[in-house]
Parts: C-alpha cells; sequence; structure tokens
C-alpha cells in the first residue's frame, strides 16, 4: 500500500476496530488528555453531534514514518468548514503519534489561491 494512502486506512481501522489493549498512541491536542482512549471518545462523541460530516483529502505527503494529511472538514452540509492537517508518526508499521491542526475557513478571504 501507498505510504500516502497507510495513515488513513490505519486511522479508519483503528476507529471502526475499537482500542485492543495494547494499542498505544501519542494523541497532541491542546484541547484532549493525550491518549488513544481520549481520541477515540472524542472521534465518537464528534460523529454522534455531526452525522454529516465530511472529510475530503485535499493533499497527502509521506516521508519515511511520516505522513501528512491536508483535508476539507465540514461538521454539516453548507458549512464553510475547516482546513485540517493531520500529522502522524509511524512505527512498526502502526500510528506512534498524531497531532492535528485546523483553521476555520473564513467567508472572505483577501487571498485569491484559497485554503486548497
Amino acid at each position: 500500500m501507498e505510504a500516502k494512502h497507510r495513515a488513513l486506512v490505519e486511522a479508519r481501522c483503528f476507529v471502526l476496530s475499537g482500542l485492543p489493549p495494547e494499542v498505544t498512541i501519542k494523541f497532541i491536542n491542546p484541547y484532549f488528555e493525550g491518549s488513544a482512549q481520549a481520541l477515540m471518545a472524542g472521534m465518537e462523541e464528534s460523529a454522534q453531534q455531526n452525522p454529516s460530516k465530511t472529510l475530503e483529502v485535499q493533499h497527502a505527503i509521506a516521508e519515511g514514518d511520516w505522513v501528512a494529511v491536508h483535508s476539507h472538514v465540514r461538521q454539516k452540509p453548507g458549512d464553510l468548514g475547516a482546513a485540517v492537517v493531520h500529522i502522524f508518526r509511524f512505527e512498526a508499521g502502526r500510528i506512534a503519534e498524531l497531532w492535528d491542526l485546523g483553521q476555520p475557513v473564513p467567508e472572505k478571504s483577501p487571498n485569491q489561491y484559497g485554503m486548497f
């Protein structure tokens, strides 16, 4: 599998399959405790509150054990959404660390290129 798709596939499997006890991950986000369990709880809560949420991958970059994914996330249809970057570090073929950062899409912007 191509490295740029590995992060997306593993993240989806990670969320859908639950958390086996041996899974450890450093989740780096200032709004959550930094464990895999906190990541799962936050994702489940978000999915319940925003069942129509969409994530459109715009770019994916892979280098060695690192993968960065730039996405357009909308909580519900019609939202301007946010530009989100997920940075994954892999160890032994599994996600070892995950960072996420986001920036709201403004209604108006002087930048002619937009965010995507």
